[in-house]
């Protein structure tokens, strides 16, 4: 194993540590809101609210920042024009204030027309549609410190400093989880002896919650800003484009806004959908999404965000280098292997075992079992893009650190063409089917070109509807698709590349041994108490998966192994 080897495998390991404390975190905030809003309107209105904002969040911050303002920033640094990168990184600061504070001004001007624009179906249910344009107000505060915070987290990585850059979310999760236990406290003072809360209960709820988000949110952002400041050397944010290398991160930031931003639009997009759906639909995707996102943030994002600085500051964008190709080619490679020996038994366990994972997770309080079954019927149809969604991260990184932009967001908009148009077909036929004590059932005619009838989209009391199934499954399928588009432009560009780094057949036949042993004692398993079910699910499909993929010759399952190995050994 090279040097750049072990660099890229430590900077992996040190983003996906800050990832699992971050989504950890999370997992704790949506079991808390679990508890208390189930998937009731409440937990609708606060799913909308909070996806608005986080728009701008994403399509200024985050992966846009990586994609072009990373590149730019690890290149003068590792041409030792420190000064120059400072100036860059204090330019592009200044830029991002003045949009992000222009931004949050309209957003709460204009609050109301947002949610209607988001989502549109809402207006049948008059009070969940006014407390989330009451919450879309209250959180658009909190864009331009998570904006900033994203900026920080490019600093950072491109400075090697991964870990923090990662884990400062888990304040964000941290805060939030803080303002439901202790707003809900207070609230259930005197209420029926501490008894759940009502519908009026819960919408004041998660008022509070929303004002914890932008706390949270201004927390997030001051752990990080120290390191950055001793980074940069003379930080003076100042929206200034005639700095050299300004221009190249703005010639970058509108492609990478289309290939990343389109994306995020998807998700607003099936926001919009799902609002014409049953109740609960919106928090039955959001739990759903919670659990679908993680091995897509600890496997295909820490990959992805550990090789961009690395490829960018090692010139791999000279594609006419053979020798420049085939380090990269041998990178890409590399990185497809360590998602697909992580997401191929995941994406299996969430098939067989999902249920017992989500009542681990969630079921508590107001969440029962059927919200647990409504939950892992949509993961299932999410997780038929798993392996996809992850590998493309990588591919995408590829591309942007070769300097193109414009593939990736060709390949982003083709996905989310074909995820809305199937998903928009396939979510009016599912929300006819009912699951409920009986079994499933239609209910009203097929084939389907209309919502249900308002009155009709409240009335899911002991049953569950399954048209947001209909639009994780095209959001699955979607995934697929991109992923050729991206492969096909990465061969063209660098040379062929080899899903699960020419180790998937191995990985496949490992995940479904474990899957054949764990199918059986899925009666047993359901005996236990729901705290319990998923992790002995998660336990022993590891027991099996692990060894026979080391018994397959699965690299990266054969290095990790014999890394814990080695450190036993040192204990003993």
């Amino acid at each position: 194993m090279t040097p750049a080897d072990v660099t890229g495998r430590r900077s992996t390991g040190l983003v996906a540590a800050g990832i699992l404390v971050s989504r950890l975190t999370g997992l704790v905030r949506e079991r808390a809101l679990a508890h208390y809003l189930g998937a009731g309107g409440a937990a609708d209105a606060f799913t909308v609210a909070f996806r608005i904002p986080n728009l701008l969040q994403h399509l200024l911050g985050e992966g846009v920042l990586s994609a072009s303002f990373i590149p730019v920033y690890s290149r003068l640094l590792a041409q030792g024009r420190h000064r120059d990168a400072g100036r860059v990184a204090s330019a592009v600061l200044g830029l991002l204030l003045l949009a992000a504070g222009g931004l949050t001004l309209l957003g709460v001007l204009l609050a109301e027309p947002l949610t209607v624009l988001v989502a549109a179906g809402l207006r049948a249910r008059p009070e969940v549609f006014d407390l989330t344009v009451d919450l879309v107000r209250i959180m658009f505060f909190a864009v331009g410190l998570l904006v900033v915070s994203a900026w920080c987290l490019g600093v950072l990585n491109s400075h090697g400093r991964f870990f923090l850059s990662y884990v400062a979310p888990a304040l964000f999760n941290a805060v939030q989880v803080v303002t439901l236990v202790v707003a809900a406290h207070y609230l259930l003072t005197g209420v029926d002896g501490g008894g759940p809360l009502g519908v009026a209960l819960q919408e004041d709820l998660v008022r509070w919650l929303g004002i914890g988000t932008v706390v949270g949110g201004a927390v997030q952002l001051a752990v990080q800003l120290p390191a950055v400041v001793r980074l940069t050397r003379g930080l003076r944010p100042v929206p200034r484009v005639r700095v050299p290398g300004v221009p190249d991160v703005l010639r970058a930031f509108g492609p990478v806004v289309a290939a990343k931003g389109v994306v995020q639009i998807s998700t607003y997009l099936q926001v919009l959908l799902a609002s014409f759906l049953a109740a609960g639909a919106l928090a039955t995707l959001r739990y759903a999404q919670v659990l679908y996102m993680l091995p897509i943030s600890l496997f295909g994002m820490a990959v992805a965000a550990a090789a961009l600085p690395r490829l960018s500051a090692e010139g791999s964008t000279d594609t006419d280098d053979a020798v420049a190709r085939e380090r990269t080619l041998r990178r890409v490679d590399a990185g497809l292997g360590r998602v697909a020996a992580l997401v191929v038994p995941t994406a299996t366990g969430y098939l067989v075992v999902g249920d017992l994972v989500t009542a681990t997770l969630f079921q508590t309080g107001a969440f029962g079992r059927l919200e647990v079954l409504a939950v892992w019927l949509v993961l299932a149809g999410f997780t038929v893009g798993l392996v996809a969604t992850t590998s493309g991260r990588l591919l995408q990184a590829a591309l942007f650190a070769t300097g193109d932009t414009r593939v990736p967001a060709v390949t982003a908009t083709v996905r989310v063409v074909v995820s809305l148009a199937l998903g928009a077909v396939l979510m009016l036929q599912l929300d006819r089917l009912v699951l409920d004590a009986d079994g499933l059932r239609v209910v009203g005619d097929l084939p389907a070109f209309t919502p249900l009838p308002a009155d009709e989209r409240d009335d899911v009391a002991g049953l569950v509807r399954l048209g947001a199934v209909g639009i994780a499954l095209a959001s699955g399928v979607a995934a697929w698709v991109e992923l050729v588009l991206l492969r096909r432009a990465v061969g063209r560009r660098l040379g062929r590349v080899r899903l699960g780094g020419g180790q998937l057949g191995r990985i496949v036949l490992a995940a479904v041994a474990a899957a054949v042993v764990l199918v059986p004692l899925r009666p047993l398993l359901l005996r236990l108490p729901p705290e319990l079910e998923g992790v002995v699910a998660i336990v022993l499909f590891a027991l099996v998966y692990l060894p026979v993929a080391r018994l397959l010759g699965v690299r990266e399952v054969m290095e990790v192994l014999a890394g814990l190995a080695r450190r036993l050994r040192r204990r003993v």
